[in-house]
């Protein structure tokens, strides 16, 4: 099978955004290649560095997260980054060989500066990311990378520093490839894109109370005043929510159109029906909780073979730039 390689930042709990923008793409990938996972808890710092204090929790949270939706410890190496320390060092070999300009064309690097103006991140660390993401992948031979389509300047980044090494040192490394992923823009209650820093995530550990009532907050179409209006479903947000969780949503469009019925009830039965798809995960996820350092114990099992499969990559890469 072809190795995937992809990374996952320590933000905290997975919500449904994650669920459906990557996590439900991995559960069936899983079975198809030889999938390689892992926390970036050093990307993490690139940002929060002046604030290091929840990392290690998220970390902690995002691994039992995963392993409750099913994703398979017996068939996904699932390690923390900082743990396979190689990555440092070709991080390191890496930054010799790309130039600035590179790093400063990156579409990412523009928006977040613009972005995160509250924060201070004008460091080396967070200009040379994409450098170790290229270490990241390229440390333990990863052959595909799932990306969304606005992720495609990164992995094309990781492609030009891999030729570059080839070029200077010999052919080693392969050029991974780009398995695109079509991103499902999952709106939180407040109609924005669901995302923890705005406080508008249904997480997938919600308990039922707590998701009926976010669902009762959630933003609807705002040209619907009175139950006897006719609603605008592709304008709505819980409408967009709606289309995630069933495959047919022409009742709902036809009840929503017609005003036959209101955006409570509406809000109601979307809420029930998440509750109801995430049941299995709630279950697993309190099953997991009962066992002693069993998420500890995954990373462990997982760092072993990716630092296997480092520590040998970097033995030869050594002798190629003849560091020995």
């Amino acid at each position: 099978m072809k190795r995937i390689t992809t990374g996952f930042r320590p933000t905290g709990k997975l919500h449904i955004g994650h669920y459906f923008g990557n996590v439900a793409n991995l559960l069936r990938l899983q079975n198809e290649f030889d999938c390689f996972l892992f926390i970036v808890d050093w990307h993490a710092l690139t940002t929060d560095y002046k604030d290091t204090s929840k990392i290690a929790e998220n970390i902690n949270e995002v691994t039992l997260d995963l392993l409750s939706t099913g994703i398979d410890p017996d068939r996904c190496t699932l390690y923390r980054q900082s743990d396979v320390h190689p990555i440092a060092e070709l991080f390191l070999y890496f930054s010799m060989i790309t130039p600035l300009s590179w790093l400063f064309r990156c579409p990412t690097y523009k928006e977040q500066v613009a972005q995160l103006k509250d924060r201070d991140i004008q460091n080396l660390g967070f200009l040379g990311y994409p450098v170790l993401q290229a270490a990241d992948i390229t440390i333990v031979h990863g052959e595909v990378v799932p990306v969304g389509e606005d992720q495609l300047p990164h992995l094309e980044l990781t492609r030009e520093i891999v030729r570059r090494f080839n070029f200077i040192y010999g052919e080693y490394f392969n050029e991974p490839e780009a398995l695109v992923s079509e991103a499902k823009r999952v709106p939180g209650i407040d109609g924005r894109k669901m995302s923890k820093s705005y406080e508008n995530a249904i997480y997938l550990s919600d308990e039922p109370d707590e998701i009926l009532k976010k669902m009762s907050r959630m933003m609807t179409d705002p040209r619907r005043i009175y139950l006897r209006d006719p609603g605008h479903p592709d304008v709505c947000p819980v409408f967009a929510v709606y289309k995630l969780y069933y495959d047919d949503t022409e009742a709902v469009r036809d009840w929503c159109e017609n005003a036959r019925v209101g955006c409570t009830e509406c809000k109601k039965r979307l809420a029930e029906k998440i509750i109801d798809f995430h049941a299995g995960f709630r279950a697993k996820r309190k099953e997991i909780l009962g066992v002693p350092d069993y998420v500890m114990n995954v990373l462990s099992k997982g760092c072993e073979r990716a630092l296997d499969i480092s520590l040998k990559t970097m033995a030869e890469v050594r002798k190629l730039i003849k560091i020995f």
